[in-house]
């Protein structure tokens, strides 16, 4: 590289020298320019004197000797330009020349380190040969290919042949990675096995992964059961249940595949049903309101039969003019952010949507006003007037 530098530094040298004469040739082109130009003006003057010769031709006379002197001085500065740039050439070549001299002298002063290095690399092979044929006899090879899930044997313990024991290690077969999670006893009649689930592991960070549904547990087990459940720790009736759910992870690029230990923590969200072109609203409009009070009964008639309390009546609130209506609605599934309207609304209905704490304060009849959300806010309901 040293060499190659030094190379390019002589060429500019060159390069450079030829630019002085260029520029020499240019100056003395200018300067016979000038004798010229200096002789034809004392000419034109004298016949001006004379009465033989124009001012016009005088004036052409001068203005083409400042021209010429305009161009000597000119090519004079580029003359003196280039010699710079000569005497720069030069000291970048005689700094590329030490450079080569000392590149000369690293690489001598390499290869006799590469010497030194041969000679104990030849010794380290050695004493390596020595400890490879000791390990060998004290290695275990693994029936399985996988990945260690757990050591029980600890240093200076003895490991006997055949003695079952005392195993050395665990190895886990991580060819088909499965998760195991935890469902409520609320949810778990919508999931089924072969169903669709995004799994997120606590240390990919926010990266999802896919999986599908393989197992589902018929027995239920108690959210404070750590045991991993049984017959004999379900006594407590009362006590929230959940369902043990195992989910294959499909498809895993290998950076993934590599990341992942037995025993990790995971989260998933599982796809029970998928529906295409449905009318959806988002789940904050949704309200439920109390049903209407039963009618007092007229005086002499009998008060109703006692019933169940009602059940509460859900529905949104849509925009009729400027004032709220309240539609009863009957929804289906949720997503993440919106839910299903089975029936109850028209597409043309334009539905108010906000925070549930601003919703709940609608009444039938208000007037309110539209608002339009900008790019960047957050929901914001219709205000009353």
């Amino acid at each position: 590289q040293a060499q190659q530098a030094l190379t390019v530094a002589e060429a500019g040298l060159s390069q450079s020298r030829q630019g002085v004469v260029t520029s020499q040739t240019s100056v003395d082109r200018a300067q016979v320019d000038l004798n010229t130009a200096q002789r034809e003006l004392k000419r034109q003057t004298e016949l001006v004197e004379s009465g033989v010769s124009s001012r016009f031709e005088y004036d052409a006379a001068r203005d083409r000797l400042e021209q010429a002197q305009v161009a000597l001085r000119t090519a004079q500065a580029q003359l003196q330009q280039q010699r710079i740039s000569v005497e720069e050439s030069k000291a970048r070549v005689n700094q590329q020349k030490v450079s080569v001299r000392d590149a000369q002298i690293g690489v001598q002063r390499a290869r006799t380190g590469v010497a030194s290095s041969e000679a104990r690399v030849n010794q380290q092979q050695a004493i390596l040969r020595g400890q490879s044929s000791q390990r060998s006899k004290a290695t275990q090879l693994s029936p399985l290919t996988g990945v260690v899930a757990d050591i029980p044997a600890r240093q200076g313990q003895f490991a006997l042949a055949n003695l079952t024991s005392t195993p050395l290690m665990t190895i886990a077969d991580m060819s088909t990675i499965n998760v195991e999670v935890n469902v409520d006893e609320t949810e778990i009649g919508n999931v089924e096995a072969g169903q669709v689930a995004k799994v997120k592991i606590d240390a990919l960070g926010e990266k999802e992964v896919e999986g599908v549904v393989t197992q589902k547990n018929p027995l239920a087990i108690s959210k404070s059961d750590t045991s991993g459940g049984g017959l004999q720790n379900r006594v407590n009736v009362n006590e929230a249940k959940e369902f043990k759910v195992i989910i294959e992870l499909k498809d895993l690029p290998n950076d993934v595949r590599d990341s992942l230990k037995p025993g990790l923590t995971a989260t998933a969200t599982i796809t029970t049903s998928t529906k295409q072109n449905v009318m959806a609203v988002p789940l904050q409009a949704i309200v439920e309101k109390a049903p209407s009070p039963t009618p007092t009964p007229v005086q002499g008639q009998a008060p109703p039969a006692p019933t169940e309390k009602p059940k509460d009546i859900k529905g949104v609130f849509v925009l009729e003019g400027k004032k709220v209506k309240f539609v009863p609605v009957e929804t289906g599934i949720t997503g993440e952010s919106d839910i299903e309207i089975v029936s109850g609304l028209q597409p043309t209905m334009e539905v108010i949507t906000g925070p549930s704490r601003v919703l709940r304060t609608l009444k039938e009849n208000d007037t309110v006003q539209k608002q339009t959300k900008k790019p960047g806010e957050g929901d914001k309901a219709e205000e009353k007037k």
